[in-house]
């Protein structure tokens, strides 16, 4: 990529310090004097918009945070290597753990919830884009989470678009006019605004320290607490955060420790952050106590990523376990293991006075099919009043048009409430170690159809994602990336076992290739050919590969914006 300003680095102070800063200390002041001490670099373009968020002391703090914490960071991601090594091994089982049994047998609580965090009914989530921004904020839900990760393809102009936006949201100046000549702009009252920063495993490569990228999770998070903690505080919300990915009490510690950190940097009370975790791993659902323990002074609840949560027992049980995945339309939320997830879940939260918000409706009304909509909205209706029964505090959609369902719902249950959280389920504690495990699931088998399905989607989303698009609608669902790692994770271990299909066909490397030139040929004459070639190289190689790719995006990012 072309870099138009090679020289910016993080001790280029041409501009004036950020009024919202509290980095002009006389140790900053006297750090930005001492040019050995930078490490960090832009390969990116630069132009007015990334000059207005990539401020010399913008720079300086993810400078800052990338050398304190990028260390600890890369020995978490190992420890996750070696545990994974482990397992699929044999040599390692998944239990709860026992050294941090004081923190579940302890009293303790998360600090109290702020006045803007209280009711959290309806959630809606979408990219951090201007017109979904302002069509979300708008929507009547409770809140709206700013996805930088799996609805995010990480261009670089979106990366900086994202903060662009979210700091003229924050301040209530963005706006947005269409083709047709309409104009977006935001409503009075907007929902209260929650950001997801990428995972620890994700980098920033066009932001350098050093000769290596920068933590993608640094990145988000360090751009827009800096850009916009003291506005929000000012304007009587604060720095609020969705925290994705985690695999261990550890990791958290690591967030937690960033936090207090940045708080202390930029003369902000302790405890001012709000960080909700999604338990999106298998691992993470063996430790959600000690998750909410490490955050607990900033810890606002947790929230079951039931998408990515699938994804992640398929990858981790793909070769250590017999058992078979069915087709993915078959592992629904009342699978017995599905089941112990958010039982358990509701149970810690509610133990602990955090919230527990519930999974995502990805249902995308039609404007031509009443017979679609009627039959989506009524099994959104269904998934969301057994949330609701279940304990749960709040839920997401992934459309304007299914708030008002949901919050119907949890209206009519919660009575007037803003939650459920003295409902203290304990039939989350008493389950076993098994009960959270994989089991055969009843009728489940594999299908030509959802061989195909499988191919379809994952060919579809990752066409739309190397093409810049994060959040793609794909039969009436709007998916993310997590939708394309189940599909891909599943096509691996169906392929690696041979399953068996109908008319005695076994899904074999050879079979696998025959049915991707089937899906590719129903895609080539489509607007998104343009990475559809791109696509099909990359799921070929994910799903032959003799070993297990930890995340489709990691390879997908190094030819993103390959021309």
């Amino acid at each position: 990529m072309t870099n138009a300003h090679p020289e910016t680095t993080a001790n280029n102070t041409k501009h004036d310090m950020h009024p919202d800063s509290r980095l002009d200390s006389p140790l900053a002041r006297n750090n930005r004097l001492k040019t050995d001490l930078f490490h960090l670099r832009v390969a990116g373009q630069m132009d007015a918009a990334t000059e207005s968020i990539l401020t010399p002391e913008a720079l300086l703090f993810i400078e800052e945070l990338e050398m304190k914490f990028g260390e600890r960071r890369r020995q978490l991601l190992a420890a996750r290597a070696e545990r994974r090594k482990g397992i699929n091994s044999g040599t390692e089982s998944l239990d709860f753990l026992p050294a941090p049994a004081a923190v579940r047998s302890a009293e303790w609580r998360v600090a109290a919830a702020p006045a803007d965090l209280n009711e959290r009914n309806v959630e809606i989530t979408g990219p951090a884009e201007a017109k979904m921004m302002i069509n979300a904020l708008n929507s009547g839900a409770s809140v709206f989470m700013a996805d930088l990760e799996d609805a995010m393809s990480p261009t670089w102009t979106n990366a900086i678009a994202g903060q662009v936006a979210l700091k003229a949201a924050v301040r209530r100046t963005l706006s947005f006019q269409s083709a047709d000549g309409r104009d977006y702009r935001l409503a009075d009252k907007t929902a209260t605004l929650v950001v997801r920063p990428r995972g620890w495993h994700l980098v920033e490569r066009n932001v350098r320290f050093d000769s290596e990228p920068v933590s993608g999770s640094l990145f988000d998070f360090g751009l827009y607490f800096f850009h916009n903690a003291h506005e929000l505080m000012a304007r009587g919300s604060g720095p609020y955060f969705y925290l994705p990915k985690m695999e261990s009490h550890l990791e958290a510690r690591l967030w937690n420790d960033v936090f207090c950190f940045a708080q202390e940097r930029l003369g902000i009370p302790r405890g001012t952050i709000r960080a909700t975790v999604l338990i999106e791993t298998i691992l993470a659902a063996f430790e959600m106590e000690e998750i909410l323990y490490e955050l607990k002074e900033h810890a606002a609840g947790l929230n079951a990523g039931r998408w990515d949560y699938l994804f992640s027992m398929i990858k981790t049980f793909s070769t250590s376990s017999p058992i078979i995945f069915p087709d993915r339309a078959q592992l629904t939320m009342t699978v017995p293991f599905m089941r112990a997830y958010t039982r358990r879940l509701v149970a810690t939260c509610h133990k602990r006075g955090a919230h527990a918000i519930g999974g995502m409706a990805a249902f995308i009304p039609s404007r031509r099919d009443a017979e679609v909509n009627e039959r989506a909205m009524a099994k959104v209706r269904e998934d969301k009043e057994r949330e609701a029964g279940d304990g749960f505090d709040g839920t997401w959609v992934a459309h304007p048009d299914l708030v008002p369902v949901a919050r119907e719902v949890f209206a009519a249950h919660l009575k007037g409430k803003p939650h459920q959280k003295d409902v203290t389920a304990t039939v989350g504690f008493t389950m076993m170690a098994k009960d959270l495990l994989p089991c055969e699931i009843e009728n489940g088998r594999v299908t030509d159809e959802g061989v195909s399905n499988n191919i379809s989607v994952a060919l579809q989303y990752m066409s739309s994602w190397l093409q810049g698009l994060g959040a793609v609608a794909i039969n009436n669902l709007m998916e993310d990336a997590a939708t394309a790692e189940i599909s891909r994770a599943e096509l691996w271990q169906w392929v690696k076992r041979e399953v068996p299909l109908a008319g005695g066909i076994r899904l074999t490397r050879d079979e696998f290739r025959r049915r991707l030139e089937t899906e590719r040929a129903r895609f080539a004459g489509q607007a998104e050919r343009g990475r559809l070639k791109d696509a099909c190289d990359l799921l070929e190689k994910l799903v032959l590969a003799d070993e297990f790719s930890e995340f489709l995006t990691l390879p997908a990012y190094e030819i993103l914006e390959a021309k």
